[in-house]
């Protein structure tokens, strides 16, 4: 009797997919490789297996890559720099060696690659040149933040980090204020207090966030609270050190409430014009009243204009 064909069921898979990264020789392509977050035990078998069956290795800082396969006790394959400075050359050489046979590894300093790290110009290359590219996961500190945090999961926004300069800073959180979603952050120590205080000006001071540093790590710690208390906290200590993430809860009805009608807006904005440039009124009235930077810039370039003669 002939065999019946059946869908390929997960159990079938599985051997498969695990032998695919164990193979003494992978399939042409790019690997995106996750690396630890901290916690050396957090690194994966099918990522380790892959690291070693590799060509070579594109690393965000080859020092710290170095450090990590020897930790893995892994021999170092062909081993070269692919940072956020790479040129399009870099991409081509990666992309040719692909394209004439050779399986390439991409790894960050820590966590997922291109997820708020180097790589997501090579892999739209990659797929634009028909090659193969694959994903190996693993940790991922925006991820392991927002489970830590009790917040919802169920809709959330990674915004990454945000501007360093706080015009800059305050009217990307105008931006983020109204989003129906749990905000997950990454911030410097140096700038954590600073941060924290524009975001409970531009989210609601009583707007509920968890502070999350170096996770998976000895000193892992995971700090909750309103954002006001949270910012009062941090500045009246000395910065934190590693790498931290914040997590915010999503807009209450209350804090949906308390965006200014357009009267009020454009009292406060004509207040703002008496005394400031167009472009830093927009910033100081966004900022206070978490009204998109975009709607507050064009009621004040209508203002501006009933204004001149």
């Amino acid at each position: 009797m002939a065999p019946v064909d059946r869908p390929v069921e997960e159990e079938d898979a599985a051997p498969e997919i695990i032998g695919a990264a164990t193979a003494s020789k992978l399939p042409a392509g790019l690997y995106l490789v996750a690396t630890p977050i901290g916690n050396l035990g957090d690194m994966t078998a099918r990522g380790i297996a892959t690291l070693r069956a590799v060509d070579r290795i594109a690393a965000e800082d080859t020092r710290v890559a170095r450090r990590l396969l020897a930790a893995l006790a892994i021999r170092a394959p062909r081993l070269e720099r692919y940072d956020d400075h790479a040129d399009e050359g870099a991409r081509t050489r990666l992309l040719d060696a692909i394209a004439a046979g050779e399986a390439v590894a991409l790894v960050s300093d820590a966590g997922m690659p291109v997820i708020a790290d180097p790589g997501f110009k090579l892999v739209r290359a990659a797929r634009q040149r028909g090659l193969r590219v694959s994903v190996v996961p693993g940790a991922s500190a925006p991820l392991a933040a927002l489970a830590l945090s009790g917040l919802p999961s169920d809709r959330f926004l990674f915004a990454g980090f945000l501007p360093s300069r706080e015009t800059a800073r305050r009217a990307a959180l105008a931006d983020l204020a109204p989003i129906q979603a749990t905000l997950v952050l990454l911030e410097a120590p140096q700038r954590l207090a600073a941060s924290l205080a524009d975001m409970a000006a531009a989210l609601g001071a009583t707007r509920d966030a968890v502070v999350a540093r170096e996770l998976t790590k000895m000193f892992e710690e995971v700090r909750a609270g309103p954002l006001g208390a949270l910012a009062a906290a941090f500045a009246g200590e000395d910065p934190p050190r590693g790498e931290i993430v914040v997590v915010v809860a999503p807009p209450t009805a209350a804090d949906v409430a308390a965006v200014p009608d357009a009267a009020t807006l454009d009292a406060q904005l004509r207040a703002a014009l008496t005394t400031m440039s167009l472009r830093d009124a927009v910033a100081a009235v966004s900022g206070a009243t978490g009204v998109a930077r975009r709607e507050v810039y064009a009621r004040a370039l209508a203002l501006a204009g009933d204004r001149e003669p």
